[in-house]
């Protein structure tokens, strides 16, 4: 996954309020047309600025707080993602090297490429094997269960 970082200034201005340049777009749109051709592209997205967002705090004790956006404590924040499926680290770093600025080629920008966790990280085969054949199991039962209810309803 690559993650593009903001700070408090990049995260006050969308896109709108950027009125950010065609050419950024552009470059942008190219990018993100290499990575598809390249068959190495699952998803992407921009985020809006955390003023629409909301936070979720779980403290000890199971204490939950929501805390509606902007976050103005924090200094870094995510401006949106791109996930690849690459085939080591060094790859996800070649891609996020040819990225364009993501805040314009006058502004900081940042980054960061981080790896998904794998059942493989954490399991041996075996319990892999068990886990997706439960797995497959329950989705059969689901699809079964969604058709009659079908057939019923």
């Amino acid at each position: 996954m690559m993650i593009v970082k903001s700070n408090q200034e990049q995260d006050k201005k969308t896109i709108a309020d950027k009125k950010v340049s065609e050419k950024l777009i552009g470059e942008m749109r190219k990018y993100n047309k290499q990575l598809t051709n390249a068959g190495v592209l699952l998803d992407l997205s921009g985020l809006q600025g955390s003023s629409h967002g909301t936070r979720i705090k779980f403290s000890p004790g199971g204490k939950k707080t929501v805390v509606d956006g902007p976050f103005t404590e924090s200094k870094e924040l995510v401006a949106g993602f791109w996930i690849i499926d690459v085939k080591s680290r060094e790859e996800a770093v070649e891609w996020a090297n040819r990225a364009p600025a993501p805040h314009g080629p006058d502004q900081e920008s940042e980054i960061e490429v981080r790896q998904f966790i794998e059942l493989e990280d954490y399991l041996p085969d075996e319990a892999i094997e068990k886990y997706e054949e439960v797995a497959s199991i329950r989705l059969e039962k689901l699809s079964q269960m969604k058709r009659e209810a079908r057939k019923s309803g």
